[in-house]
């Protein structure tokens, strides 16, 4: 867009679009690429707009990037979807008195964890014998993924008067913690994996999320992570593990711990915020063949469009409230909010001279360029937060027949998935995950016993 503008220079003083004064350079309309001059001219002062300054072109460049990403997915709805519904989940079976352990980077308390019972039951982390002092009030950079994994999974949406809840909004939660800033190793999960082999008979613990990769591809045979993954099986712990986002590189590999045979590996699917099973497409995940020749993903859930919890006191908290403010307030009240945040987004506060209808344009652009939800929630995309959507179901499958072992959960989410058509089977493996008729099978074999 620069060597556009550098092109198209013309000597003028009042924007068009805007209608304000400039003392830099205006742009004629008619050399700007035709999708763009079309935004512009229907947002123009004028309907005889001829001149555009820079930063219009730069506002409503940002505006058709928005509208292309995402025109998709809010074509049918103004939000998000919520998981359950998007899962067609059995609203009756919530995970109630099951325990799902999460490994992640670090965690956060979050209300829709804690309120009004909290339902983490212990916190770990593998370093503090070497001084750890962060705990689950801590919001540093460490807090963010495990704080969102786990509220997917297990969230009662309280902040969104239960309109954005986990599937397993019920279920109860050991955290762990296995990183600080920066990648997590292998070495980290394996240690956070032993802890949770040591204390989950203690602990109750039935099901494990892994939203983390190891170092590289490795076999079973040799690779002591996922050998000790087996061991979790063999314990009666049910493993699930984000397969990775490298479904767009060479090899696509698959590793640890997600390529360990006896775990449940899991894909993300897009399914563009729609329950239409039509729109069904794949998200960019890993896929095997694994270096062992197994097949992985065995299932696949929603890796983009998640609804995800904010994690508060942050200032990416500060702007999605100043944003869905400023989204729901009156044409009369922009500007003075703006003024009275103008710490908060400086973008905004240099604009706050444009037009009421333009500022409306640079609003929806800072709530989509950050996926804000409303001021609590925002969505986010990875096969991490497809892993915890399949964990969230597990917990309803075994709150529905406790009963279960991790051979007969992964057998039964295999037999109930669903193919999305055109898509090869070593990328989506047996499916999409099935929420609603996994647990009614689940229920059904507990009857039968």
């Amino acid at each position: 867009m620069t060597n556009v503008i550098e092109q198209i220079k013309v000597a003028k003083d009042i924007c068009h679009v805007c209608d304000r004064f400039i003392q830099d350079e205006l742009f004629p309309i008619s050399a700007l690429p035709e999708s763009l001059q079309s935004i512009i001219t229907r947002n123009a002062a004028t309907t005889k707009a001829s001149e555009v300054c820079g930063r219009c072109i730069e506002l409503f460049n940002r505006a058709q990037h928005q509208i292309e990403s995402h025109s998709l997915v809010f074509e049918q709805n103004d939000f998000v979807l919520p998981t359950p519904l998007r899962m067609d989940a059995d609203e009756r079976f919530t995970g109630r008195g099951v325990t799902v352990a999460f490994l992640d980077s670090g965690f956060y308390a979050h209300p829709d964890l804690t309120m009004p019972t909290n339902r983490i039951l212990t916190y770990h982390s593998i370093f503090a014998e070497e001084g750890d002092q962060t705990s689950l009030e801590s919001n540093d950079v460490a807090s963010w993924h495990g704080m969102m994994t786990s509220v997917v999974a297990a969230g009662n949406g309280g902040l969104a008067d239960g309109f954005y809840r986990g599937i397993a909004s019920e279920a109860n939660l050991a955290l762990v913690k296995i990183g600080r800033t920066g990648r997590i190793t292998e070495d980290q999960i394996h240690r956070g994996l032993e802890w949770v082999l040591a204390h989950h008979k203690e602990q109750h613990i039935r099901v494990v999320n892994i939203s983390a990769g190891g170092d590289f591809e490795q076999s079973y045979l040799t690779n002591s992570l996922l050998q000790t993954v087996e061991r979790c099986v063999r314990e009666g712990l049910t493993v699930v593990c984000a397969v990775g986002n490298a479904g767009h590189i060479p090899g696509h590999p698959v590793l640890p711990p997600a390529s360990a045979p006896s775990c449940i590996a899991v894909g993300g699917l897009d399914d563009q915020n729609s329950t239409d099973r039509a729109r069904r497409g794949m998200y960019r995940s890993s896929y095997g063949p694994t270096i062992d020749g197994l097949q992985k993903p065995e299932v696949i859930a929603p890796g983009i469009w998640v609804a995800a919890p904010i994690l508060p006191r942050t200032p990416t908290a500060e702007e999605a409230e100043l944003y869905s403010k400023l989204d729901a307030a009156s044409d009369s009240e922009l500007r003075p909010m703006i003024e009275q945040n103008s710490d908060v987004d400086r973008d905004l506060y240099e604009a706050r001279s444009l037009r009421i209808s333009l500022l409306r344009q640079l609003i929806t652009i800072k709530l989509r360029e950050g996926n804000v939800i409303n001021q609590h929630y925002k969505y986010v995309d990875g096969t991490s937060f497809a892993a915890p959507i399949v964990s969230s179901i597990i917990a309803c499958m075994l709150e529905a027949n406790p009963r279960l072992s991790p051979q007969q959960i992964k057998r039964i989410l295999i037999e109930t998935a669903e193919r999305v058509p055109g898509i090869d089977v070593d990328r989506q493996g047996w499916g999409v995950v099935s929420a609603r008729r996994a647990v009614e099978l689940a229920a059904l074999q507990n009857r039968e016993r």
